[in-house]
């Protein structure tokens, strides 16, 4: 089959990307750290005289900061007195944290497993079987998630497999289709710090995709290592 332009799917856009895009400008990142660090409310002649620029200007360099998503705007008086007129218009930082990885990294979500492994270590577990049992967790949570979002109804294995390619590709893993019925995964979101330590980034990880396959209820998909020349 064939698609003409008209019909392309495009992808969503990636916040991040556009909030990185809005803040390559001198003036806009000047700005930008000019009303983070103020730690209040900041008008738009504070805001130029940042930068040396009119107010004019940095109305238009502003507004573009608050579409991209890093701050927000509203009305209100500046300072103890208030002025015949109307309620200026205000700029603050927004708590948007921005990251882009190219490949897709997950650091924080390693991190996050690693330290509810070590508050919830129980009698007789070592720190690799906690790791390993709360990524297991983790994973059945988003199958789970994912099963009520989509409510599929009773999964097949290329079924299965369809829906566990889209919760993973937003993960990062870059999954892709080998065969119908076997889907590998082209990237770690984990790495570099895999190959710091793999015996135990790779059986999280393993346990990650087993209890995501867990949660979807599908028994008959399996999460296997399969390491090849240049893949982990």
């Amino acid at each position: 089959m064939m698609m003409s332009k008209a019909s392309t799917i495009q992808p969503e856009p990636d916040p991040a990307i556009r909030a990185v895009a809005a803040l390559d400008d001198p003036l806009r990142r000047g700005m930008f750290r000019f009303i983070r660090l103020s730690r209040q409310p900041v008008t738009r002649e504070a805001a130029a005289a940042s930068v040396g620029i009119s107010r004019k200007l940095a109305a238009f360099h502003l507004d573009k900061l608050v579409e991209a998503g890093v701050l927000r705007a509203n009305y209100e008086p500046v300072g103890s007195v208030r002025k015949v007129g109307r309620t200026p218009k205000v700029y603050e930082a927004t708590d948007t944290d921005i990251n882009i990885n190219i490949p897709p990294r997950q650091h924080e979500l390693l991190a996050d497993i690693l330290l509810e492994a070590v508050l919830t270590e129980g009698k007789g577990e070592d720190a690799r079987q906690a790791a390993t049992r709360v990524a297991g967790q983790r994973g059945r949570d988003l199958g789970t998630r994912e099963r009520h979002h989509r409510r599929p109804g009773r999964l097949g294995g290329k079924r299965a497999l369809t829906v566990a390619e889209a919760a993973l590709a937003r993960l990062g893993f870059e999954p892709t289709r080998d065969s119908p019925v076997c889907l590998r995964l082209r990237n770690c979101p984990f790495h570099p710090l895999a190959d710091k330590a793999p015996e135990l980034v790779c059986g999280m990880n393993e346990a990650f995709l087993t209890g995501m396959l867990a949660g979807l209820g599908t028994p008959r998909v399996r999460a296997v290592l399969a390491p090849r020349p240049g893949e982990c």
